[in-house]
Parts: C-alpha cells; structure tokens; sequence
C-alpha cells in the first residue's frame, strides 16, 4: 500500500461518520468503524453481504427502487446533498433512526460504480 492509499484507509476509518460504499448490484464493499458503531456488523460482517443487512424488509422495496434508478441515472434524488433521516436496521435486530447524505461513486470515464452513503445516529424523526 502507498502512501496516499494509507492515507484514504485512516481517513475513511477514522471519519467521524459511518461510511459504507455499495456496488452496482447493491453489494456492500466499504465499511468503516462508524458504520459498525451505527449498525452493530463489523466489517467482515457486512462487506460482500447486500445493503438488505441494514434495510428494514418493509421499506427494501421503495429503497431498491431508488437505487436502481440513481445507478441508472448517475444521480440521486438529493441534489443539494441534504441528509434525510430514515430508519435502518441494528444487527440486534432493533430499528435505528439514522441521518445519511447519498453520493454516487463514477469512475473516470464517468461510468457508474456505485453508491455512497455518509451517516449517523438520528433521533426519532
């Protein structure tokens, strides 16, 4: 690992909030500390598994619905980067209230790769 990769792997572990990157397909390939914290996987737990881990079964539809359309378009919803509180679900199997931003990953030809998402714990909507 070079310097620079090191660097981009202590910055995304130590980000004050969770960071997850998910493929095409919805695959979680990214996971940081913070996002254990705020979900209770580690990252062995999570990386490879779908986003469905975090996902209550009830909203899975709605929220694959909008990612296939940002992996589509190249673009979210939230154009002005807005974070939106939503509900997640905690390996415990408890809900949990999280504020997330979304941003999608492009490669240099500008070809999707994937999603991002930034969050943390929310309080009760």
């Amino acid at each position: 690992m070079n310097n620079m990769e090191a660097l981009y792997q202590r910055v995304l572990e130590e980000a004050p909030d969770a960071i997850i990157f998910a493929d095409r397909d919805g695959v979680i390939r990214m996971w940081n500390a913070r996002a254990q914290s705020l979900f209770g996987y580690a990252p062995g737990e999570a990386i490879g598994k779908s986003l469905d881990l975090i996902i209550p079964e009830h909203l899975r539809a709605a929220h694959w619905r909008g990612y296939q359309r940002a992996i589509e378009t190249g673009h979210t919803r939230q154009t002005d980067n807005k974070p939106m509180i939503t509900r997640g679900m905690h390996k415990d199997g408890g809900k949990v209230y999280v504020e997330l931003a979304f941003g999608i990953v492009k490669d240099p030809s500008r070809g999707v790769l994937g999603a991002v998402a930034t969050g943390r714990k929310a309080s009760k909507p």
